[in-house]
């Protein structure tokens, strides 16, 4: 089981040097076709941003599940940036109906209240390092 979590972790940082790689030229491509004033390219940047994040949390939870370390907070940081992602890139427009937009924002804004909710409850509870497993 060891060498799957150290094989998901090398494949994470690869992922993520190659996102890194990515935002660079995106950059580069913004500020050399003079679109960085454009608002969707600036969000598409930022989605990409988030998106560095999220791979950096599931890497942090992959380290802290071989170390048997809680991973419950990395993983509502992972989802509040998850869904914070989802919410900046929010565009109304692409849904089929205003009724489809409305039912999307609502699902963000119950998803959002309940893992900060989550968040404020494993905040407030100290959580130790698991205890190995005895055979």
């Amino acid at each position: 089981m060891r060498w799957l979590e150290m094989g998901a972790a090398y494949f994470l940082v690869a992922l993520f040097a190659i996102g890194v790689f990515d935002l660079g030229l995106s950059l580069y491509e913004l500020l050399v076709s003079g679109r960085f004033t454009d608002p969707n390219a600036v969000i598409d940047l930022i989605d990409t941003v988030l998106l560095l994040l999220i791979i950096v949390e599931v890497f942090q939870t992959v380290v802290a599940f071989s170390r048997n370390e809680p991973v419950i907070r990395i993983v509502i940081n992972a989802a509040l940036i998850a869904i914070a992602r989802k919410v900046i890139s929010y565009r109304p427009d692409e849904y089929a109906s205003v009724d489809d937009a409305f039912v999307a924002a609502g699902s963000f804004a119950l998803l959002l209240a309940v893992l900060i909710a989550a968040f404020l409850v494993v905040r407030r509870v100290d959580l130790d390092p698991l205890e190995p497993e005895v055979d």
